[in-house]
């Protein structure tokens, strides 16, 4: 028997809810099944919806009881404005990451001229939302992203090719491409894995049993990735440069002192998120 629309937000909400879910998943995944936004499905609250369509709804609402992610379910993830195609094989973007991008820019319009060709590489890039976000918002970057995944860069070619980001797509364990090539960079930018293995057992299902491992944890400590990048990253940075990283909350200082010591000559910050957790490092010299 179909529902109306209320009805079936009624229902997916208190479902959720009993699961340990997001209740407002709900109305994200009929938003999908139905093609309306927000205000058009509001406006439809008493309309019955077809049976394709509960059926799907209802199907996915018991997937992301499930711990299904709700972003898989639909395909795809908002990220800095724009909608980047998400599936099991990349990170579901944060709005953390987002934060990460904006200081970016703040900080490069500081340290290069606007008119100034730059060059970035995202180590790391999943579905390519970081090197993606980055050229389209300053489009005189020359932007390179890497991955150790085929399955993740395929993701984001999609990605760049559905947004219009011309990006260069290199498969590879973190930096070891460029140092072999002798490449350089004045920006590098990376949200890699730094969860502790010990965390494992306190998160969510929804994290744990569907987005890809290899983006989430290093280690015992989560630095595992940082460390094995500042053996690498002077082999790669130009003389003046910006680092960027992403980071666990708590982590902030000790990977601020790998760059120190990776990088005495270079000016290193924390930067706390919206949520005042540190989750930022940016360091510049030259």
């Amino acid at each position: 028997m179909c529902k109306k629309v209320f009805e079936a937000l009624k229902w997916a909400s208190s479902f959720l809810t009993e699961r340990g879910r997001d209740e407002n998943a709900g109305e994200l995944l009929l938003r999908h099944y139905t093609g309306m936004n927000r205000a058009k499905l509001f406006a439809s609250f008493h309309d019955e919806l077809s049976q394709d369509v509960w059926q799907a709804f209802a199907k996915a609402v018991h997937q992301h009881g499930e711990g299904e992610p709700v972003q898989y379910l639909i395909g795809y993830e908002e990220f800095y404005g724009r909608t980047f195609s998400v599936n099991k094989e990349v990170l579901i973007p944060r709005p953390e990451t987002e934060e990460l991008v904006y200081h970016a820019l703040e900080r490069m319009k500081k340290k290069f001229a606007a008119d100034q060709v730059v060059s970035l590489v995202d180590i790391g890039t999943g579905s390519g939302a970081i090197a993606i976000t980055m050229k389209l918002e300053r489009e005189n970057l020359i932007v390179t992203a890497t991955d150790i995944a085929r399955e993740s860069l395929e993701v984001a070619k999609k990605n760049a090719t559905e947004l219009g980001a011309e990006i260069s797509f290199v498969e590879g364990d973190l930096l070891t491409p460029f140092v072999e090539k002798g490449q350089r960079f004045d920006v590098l930018m990376s949200n890699p894995p730094y969860i502790p293995e010990g965390d494992r057992k306190a998160m969510s299902v929804v994290v744990t049993e569907h987005e890809p491992h290899r983006a989430l944890f290093a280690g015992n400590d989560g630095l595992v990735i940082y460390r094995r990048l500042m053996e690498q990253l002077p082999f790669v940075m130009n003389e003046k440069a910006m680092i960027a990283f992403e980071v666990g909350a708590g982590q902030g200082v000790l990977v601020a002192r790998l760059v120190e010591d990776a990088f005495p000559q270079a000016s290193v910050e924390v930067i706390h998120d919206i949520n005042g957790k540190d989750r930022m490092v940016f360091a510049e010299w030259g």
